[in-house]
């Protein structure tokens, strides 16, 4: 649909109304959503630990890990009985916009700098007296591990002036990873704990409050499901890693890898690794290079900031672009083309018979969302201005997404690096 044909397609691409301010959680609506969580209300699966909560009361600020869907059911279970107000990713609200607005949830448009954003936390916060609960993450755990926070974190909560709470929860991803998504059925534990009180939120500095939020959601799922020997008996367990284990430890062979049942293999060179029911890896013949996956994973960051630093670095492609300007769904507006390398972003694609550029540079992104096999249409890599969000699936390139979240995440830690160097001199 890169030309709009009538009045119909130009309404579809009307704008989603970010200026509304959010509503409290209607009281049928938060009832309802107790019924929702009723088996994880009262499992013994769903453990959650409190620290440092006694005589906290409403509002405060909930920030919470992401790993799957099951995040949004144990959070309800924590704040029991009180209702929160929710930010959510506009892909949340496709096709559920009025009852989302009901539940009290606030859209937000992943990784970008949205001043309007803190406005409507503060009128929950302080107008509807509702908790607030955030992801600052954006997106899924890769690999049961922390994704970076916004730096904006600690400004945002010098502003909001009332008690911080971490809920850090493990065994989600297990259950329910990113690359595949079917549940495993392991129990989890949470752990929720006040890391900040309003007196510390006025004395600490930005850097502190940020280091303190972070040290507050350090986890790693495979370690913790390893300790506390939580076995995974689904047969196809290893299936999708592939997604994310891109690049061979043996040949050194990118986008070669596969995955199948319980195993992850090269493509190339042939060499094949086991998962076993622990979620550790076990070469098949030879060296096993790692036996942790996020061992693996952080090797593979390693190899794209040196592709960096070397100058070598450039994903360049042809790509299928969807945009998603409303809740209304998403809107292919055909062919497009996609380039990243030293300096971000550049996206060129056709709008109602207009060529369009979306420009992203290197400090405008700290991270970047990815979609794996999403929609039917594969892999796909997220871009978003304030009104728009683009979907670009790759023509040519498989198994790429990884490795372009990596480089986008490398970039900005060389570009800060830099700039701490001039600030010095």
């Amino acid at each position: 649909m890169g030309q709009f044909d009538n009045k119909k397609d130009r309404d579809l691409y009307t704008k989603f109304d970010m200026q509304k301010k959010p509503e409290k959680q209607r009281w049928y609506l938060k009832i309802l959503a107790w019924i929702i969580c009723f088996p994880v209300m009262l499992s013994s699966k769903r453990q959650i630990k409190k620290i440092n909560m006694d005589g906290i009361k409403t509002p405060y600020i909930l920030l919470c890990n992401h790993n799957a869907f099951m995040d949004f059911k144990v959070t309800t279970k924590a704040i029991f009985p009180h209702s929160a107000n929710y930010v959510v990713a506009i892909d949340g609200f496709i096709h559920r916009e009025g009852l989302l607005r009901k539940v009290g949830c606030i859209c937000k448009r992943k990784f970008t700098n949205d001043i309007l954003l803190v406005r409507h936390i503060l009128y929950a916060l302080n107008t509807l007296k509702q908790i607030v609960v955030l992801y600052p993450e954006a997106r899924y755990s890769l690999v049961g591990t922390p994704s970076p926070l916004p730096e904006s974190l600690g400004k945002m909560m010098k502003l909001v002036k009332v008690p911080v709470v971490v809920l850090n929860m493990n065994g989600h991803y297990i259950d329910s990873p990113f690359w595949n998504l079917k549940h495993r059925k392991n129990r989890s534990e949470a752990v929720m704990t006040k890391v900040l009180d309003v007196d510390e939120l006025k004395e600490l500095s930005v850097e502190e409050i940020n280091k303190k939020i972070s040290e507050a959601f350090i986890y790693d799922e495979y370690r913790w499901q390893k300790e506390n020997k939580i076995r995974t008996t689904y047969k196809k367990r290893a299936e999708g890693i592939h997604k994310v284990l891109y690049k061979c430890p043996n040949c050194n062979k990118e986008y070669c890898m596969d995955s199948k049942d319980s195993s992850v293999f090269c493509t190339e060179c042939g060499k094949i690794y086991d998962m076993d029911e622990y979620g550790q890896l076990k070469a098949r013949a030879g060296k096993t290079e790692f036996s942790f996956i996020p061992d693996w994973y952080e090797w593979e960051r390693e190899e794209v900031r040196k592709e960096i630093i070397a100058g070598k670095y450039l994903i360049e492609d042809d790509v299928d672009v969807d945009s998603l300007p409303n809740a209304k769904g998403f809107i292919n507006i055909g062919p497009g083309h996609l380039k990243h390398d030293k300096n971000g972003f550049v996206l060129d694609y056709n709008l109602d018979g207009n060529k369009r550029t979306l420009i992203k540079d290197v400090p405008s992104m700290y991270s970047c969302h990815i979609e794996v096999e999403y929609n039917g249409k594969g892999d796909c890599i997220d871009l978003s201005t304030l009104d728009d969000t683009f979907h670009a699936y790759f023509k040519n390139y498989k198994n790429v997404v990884t490795k372009i979240h990596f480089a986008t995440e490398e970039l900005y830690k060389l570009y800060q690096e830099k700039e701490n160097k001039t600030e010095k001199l």
